[in-house]
């Protein structure tokens, strides 16, 4: 019996390059017994659910950046559908992909074979994300660079941009509740994750599992110019910074962050819902292939 996989791919992402490796994609997968059945995304993508209740699949693979799989999250979680999900990262960023190791040629294999492992959600309001969310000073900085610049400069824009507005920097007063312990801070910003790559930070967190049921706080405390700098040379370097000073580190799985600044969060790279923010993990909430 050949393996029936929906292939949702997201035709812009990573430059627009992905159109080329399609082909590729799709003869690694047939190749290995699957029939795949092809999604080109959209921005409304308004039919995909009913698209993949007709073709009956045995799975989802979500190829494009964290958008892509973010959006393919929440599709199986509202509509409920049950059914195991591969990730091939092919945007701007593949986080949660890089994390996973999602990225090898075995990796064809594995979903083939029907490999799945079980991962936990974090889930906000109606909205699920699957590798973080965030809010402060840097992430507003995310939305506001052009998705030309964002295509064409990768990660690169968004500390370019950052650093154009460095002296802007304002620390916001934060009360965060981590299972109950309240947190008063002022801070720039703070990212609650579920895996330990954000932003292509490899190891951002090391103690962050997709599987223990629980999330990781990061918050990064009002400090110099000269500390913010550091902290970020030792993330590009793939540094684990939770044992910093200038760093607030927990991991609880439940979380309820508020702010005195209007503030919008940012959900796997895309904007999410204004603060105050209630947050919770959804333990093994999907099926990975893995």
């Amino acid at each position: 019996m050949m393996k029936k996989i929906v292939l949702v791919y997201n035709p812009v992402s990573g430059k627009a390059k992905f159109k080329s490796n399609l082909d590729s994609i799709i003869e690694k997968l047939q190749s290995r017994g699957c029939m795949v059945i092809p999604y080109r995304t959209t921005p409304e993508n308004a039919d995909l659910a009913e698209f993949i209740r007709e073709a009956d699949p045995e799975g989802i693979i979500a190829a494009g950046g964290d958008g892509t799989v973010h959006e393919i999250v929440n599709l199986v979680m509202k509509e409920q559908l049950k059914l195991p999900v591969g990730i091939i990262g092919s945007g701007t960023s593949n986080d949660f992909a890089t994390y996973m190791r999602l990225d090898t040629e075995d990796y064809f294999d594995r979903i083939a074979q029907g490999k799945t492992m079980p991962v936990d959600l974090g889930k906000v309001g109606e909205k699920y994300f699957i590798n973080v969310v965030s809010a402060g000073m840097v992430t507003s900085i995310a939305h506001e660079v052009d998705t030309r610049l964002k295509n064409t400069f990768g990660k690169l824009a968004y500390y370019v941009q950052g650093l154009k507005t460095l002296p802007q920097f304002k620390a916001l007063d934060m009360v965060i509740k981590a299972d109950g312990e309240e947190i008063h801070e002022k801070a720039f910003l703070f990212l609650i994750v579920n895996s330990s790559v954000v932003a292509s930070f490899k190891n951002a967190v090391t103690q962050a599992s997709v599987q223990d049921g629980k999330l990781d706080l990061l918050l990064m405390k009002q400090c110099n110019i000269a500390e913010l700098m550091t902290i970020t040379a030792e993330l590009l370097a793939g540094k684990d910074v939770t044992g910093r000073k200038e760093v607030i580190y927990r991991q609880a799985s439940t979380y309820e962050v508020s702010c005195d600044t209007e503030l919008v969060s940012d959900l796997d790279g895309e904007i999410g819902p204004e603060l105050p923010l209630k947050i919770e993990t959804v333990p093994q909430a999907i099926e990975l292939f893995y």
